[in-house]
């Protein structure tokens, strides 16, 4: 029990409430000017019960309306989860900007300065005159002081029952004091915690943030995997016609360096971002379809392209930026499955839409072929290349068509990246 009625927390809630009545003098004051002159009282100090705790009534209702403002919330909020002894995560996080929100912070705030108000003027009250009565059977002097004589206390009741009596006093004191901030800790996850509003909010940004991780996360794959693949089919080329063919090695060697060196700085794009830890939309530096002729020279030789249907240069940025990573996950997948194996690469612009088609022969089964290892979380470069025809309301699929692997890809040119 002394824990409860003196421990930490029990403190701590103590000064929380202390800090309540803090808050609500100002408007005691203000009710003071309004309620002194009803009931015929000249100043604002007056000893009158009728004007104190009919100012008391006038603070309230003013402190609700000053609450009802946003900020109020993580102002309150702020206090609570320091003194409360609340599990932070119960509470919710920024201004009030919902009408439920400000309601219950105004809930919130009346019921911290209203029990603040009462347990301060206890406070200040009670302890010296509990101390008082418990110095009385000790004190004739005292015993016969005005002070007793305006409390009209019974003297022999003084004199045996001054010690138990002050010291009940205290206790009880301190009783209500914990019981008043068990309240306030009982009520505060209710009244400071988050509405539907805020979850629905919370929920949102947490979509947000995975969308944004989501293509980053594809951005690093399809660029980092791209380079890489094609960098293992270069050096496994070269390695092949080292001595027969330096013309084609230096060749092989020049495209290595330069899918790294533009590889590099994709990369430093998208982990600036995330050092950043926000998303501005779009990341900067990406490649669109502009950049094919670079992208399939790094490649290889057995990469062909036609375009038909007009310039892909006006195509919209969105659609361009997604279209050239869609080429550049298939040429990556085609170097991992079919090395060697020639790429025809097919973009053509209709009125409304461009489609892109990916053609390489399926490798021809042998009796001592051994059976695909997958990559430690791999396979998601195809369904990267499904996501994003997606986020332009557009579709895409691989599958084997006439002895070839076909990648297609169809994407509105009206669509638009998330």
């Amino acid at each position: 029990m002394g824990t409860a009625l003196f421990g930490r927390r029990a403190r701590l809630r103590w000064v929380h409430l202390i800090l309540g009545g803090a808050l609500l003098m100002p408007y005691w004051l203000l009710g003071t000017l309004v309620v002194a002159p009803l009931v015929g009282e000249a100043g604002m100090f007056s000893n009158s019960l009728a004007v104190q705790f009919g100012a008391y009534g006038v603070a309230l209702p003013l402190a609700a309306v000053t609450a009802l403002f946003p900020l109020a919330r993580p102002m309150s909020v702020a206090v609570a989860r320091t003194l409360c002894g609340v599990a932070a995560d119960r509470f919710a996080d920024g201004p009030a900007r919902s009408r439920a929100a400000r309601v219950r912070t105004a809930g919130w705030f009346t019921l911290h300065v209203g029990l603040g108000g009462l347990v301060s003027g206890a406070s200040l009250a009670l302890p010296p005159f509990a101390v008082t009565v418990m110095l009385l059977p000790f004190s004739a002097g005292l015993r016969e002081a005005a002070l007793v004589e305006f409390w009209s206390l019974d003297q022999r009741w003084l004199v045996y029952g001054g010690v138990p009596a002050g010291l009940a006093m205290l206790v009880a004191l301190a009783a209500a004091a914990a019981g008043a901030g068990a309240l306030l800790a009982r009520e505060a996850p209710l009244l400071l915690g988050p509405t539907p509003a805020d979850r629905l909010a919370a929920a949102e940004r947490r979509a947000a943030e995975l969308a944004v991780r989501n293509r980053l996360a594809r951005e690093l794959h399809d660029s980092v995997g791209h380079a890489l693949s094609a960098v293992t089919l270069q050096a496994g080329a070269a390695r092949k016609v080292l001595d027969s063919d330096p013309g084609f090695v230096r060749e092989a060697l020049a495209a290595i360096e330069e899918t790294t060196r533009r590889t590099v700085g994709e990369l430093d794009a998208v982990l600036g971002l995330l050092r950043q830890g926000e998303d501005d939309g779009e990341l900067p530096g990406r490649p669109g379809l502009e950049a094919l002729d670079v992208l399939l020279a790094a490649t290889g030789r057995h990469v062909s392209l036609t375009v038909r249907g007009g310039d892909v240069s006006g195509v919209p940025e969105p659609v361009s930026r997604e279209a050239y990573r869609i080429v550049q996950e298939g040429l990556a997948n085609a170097a991992r499955h079919a090395a060697g194996e020639p790429v025809t690469v097919t973009i053509e612009r209709y009125e409304d839409e461009l489609e892109i088609t990916m053609d390489n022969p399926l490798p021809a089964p042998s009796a001592d072929a051994r059976p695909p290892v997958a990559r430690p979380g791999g396979g998601r470069g195809l369904r990267g290349v499904g996501e994003r025809a997606r986020l332009l309301g557009g579709t895409a699929g691989a599958r084997p068509v006439d002895g070839v692997w076909r990648l297609s890809a169809r994407l509105p040119l009206n669509g638009g990246a998330q």
